[in-house]
């Protein structure tokens, strides 16, 4: 497994242990990792810290330039707010964990000059679908439904 996807795979874990949704995410350029996170809306008590904002968070600010050469990973296909901020800040290569427990905006960031590889982790979908076996009201306040 590519070293970034796992470090994105052990921050979702973190954020399981801490009680939260497991999604993690982590922004790498030039071969370092420069922001990494996960969903911390439960822990914090924030309607938009999701994993891949709690990444770029943690990054600080960063130039354009920085932006442009970085990848972004997530254990999770991004929803629309988090393809918003890659979009925003023009990251142009997004390495999903896993879209089939949940399909987000890769359509639109494709469509927008974004490439995006989805890898199927096994590990991801099943992290995934077990927390929405055993915390459907959390995923779906997660999600907006």
């Amino acid at each position: 497994m590519d070293k970034f996807m796992k470090a994105a795979i052990e921050e979702a874990q973190k954020g399981l242990s801490e009680g939260g949704i497991p999604i993690g995410s982590v922004l790498v350029h030039n071969g370092e990792i420069i922001g990494r996170g996960h969903n911390r809306r439960v822990q914090s008590g924030s309607p938009t810290l999701h994993g891949e904002m709690d990444a770029l968070e943690n990054a600080g600010r960063q130039s354009a330039k920085v932006y442009q050469e970085s990848v972004i990973y997530t254990t999770l296909s991004p929803c629309s707010m988090c393809s918003g901020a890659i979009l925003l800040y023009g990251i142009p290569k997004v390495i999903i964990g896993e879209n089939k427990t949940f399909l987000g905006e890769e359509k639109l960031l494709e469509s927008r000059g974004v490439e995006c590889v989805v890898l199927n982790d096994a590990t991801c979908i099943e992290m995934m679908e077990s927390f929405i076996k055993n915390a459907p009201e959390l995923w779906n306040e997660d999600i907006g439904e």
